[in-house]
């Protein structure tokens, strides 16, 4: 009987401006779903950076990014402490949360630092040989935890200028592909960096799970 393979969804809230990228976690998701993956979400225990209203931008009083992604997740989520080992790859979704929560990115520029539960995770997965998928702006993130991985945030820009700056290696893609380290064993995709609607976000997500089956020598 095959075994299927497990991916780790790591959540930061709900909504790009605050949280999660909604687009870009359900097209993880489906992603991750047509290939057979058997998926579990997790998100931190804690307070988001912040929380604004959608409708007028406004700060809003704080919420937990673990309730707020149980959204995403259709309440099929546990805490980020609760991740355990038992998965084969992990996958950041974009988003302001992964920015502004999952690190200070948003704030600090390239004096940021990462949350220290998803720093462990990160590096335990890399020790262990796992891969490891971000998108849009969650590659910063890998940037800060694995000096001189090979990534893309689109284009050139201010975040591929401090990327480089952590010790990245910054490689335009299009929107609809992904970028493949190797050597790090890491897969990132441009999505809503550059991507003009949710059909090229899922066609990149697509691309960043193809290349993560490739990593883990998967046939079919």
């Amino acid at each position: 009987m095959k075994v299927r393979r497990k991916a780790l969804v790591v959540l930061s809230g709900c909504g790009n401006r605050d949280g999660s990228e909604i687009h870009e976690s359900v097209c993880a998701l489906i992603a991750l779903d047509e290939a057979d993956f058997e998926i579990s979400c997790v998100a931190p225990d804690d307070e988001a950076a912040r929380t604004l209203s959608y409708l007028t931008g406004r700060q809003l009083e704080g919420r937990n990014m673990l309730e707020e992604s149980a959204r995403i997740a259709r309440g099929a989520i546990r805490p980020l402490s609760e991740a355990g080992s038992a998965f084969d790859v992990v996958v950041f979704p974009g988003g302001t949360g992964a920015a502004a929560s999952l690190c200070t990115y948003a704030k600090d520029g390239v004096a940021m630092k990462v949350r220290p539960d998803v720093r462990l995770l990160i590096e335990s997965a890399r020790a262990a040989g796992k891969p490891i998928a971000a998108m849009c702006i969650a590659p910063m993130i890998l940037a800060a935890c694995l000096p001189g991985v090979t990534l893309t945030l689109g284009a050139e820009c201010q975040a591929s200028a401090d990327a480089a700056a952590l010790g990245a290696i910054h490689m335009e893609c299009a929107s609809t592909a992904a970028v493949v380290d190797p050597v790090m064993r890491v897969v990132t995709t441009p999505a809503y960096m550059l991507a003009k609607g949710p059909a090229e976000v899922l066609e990149g997500a697509r691309s960043m799970v193809s290349k993560l089956e490739a990593l883990l020598g998967r046939e079919g």
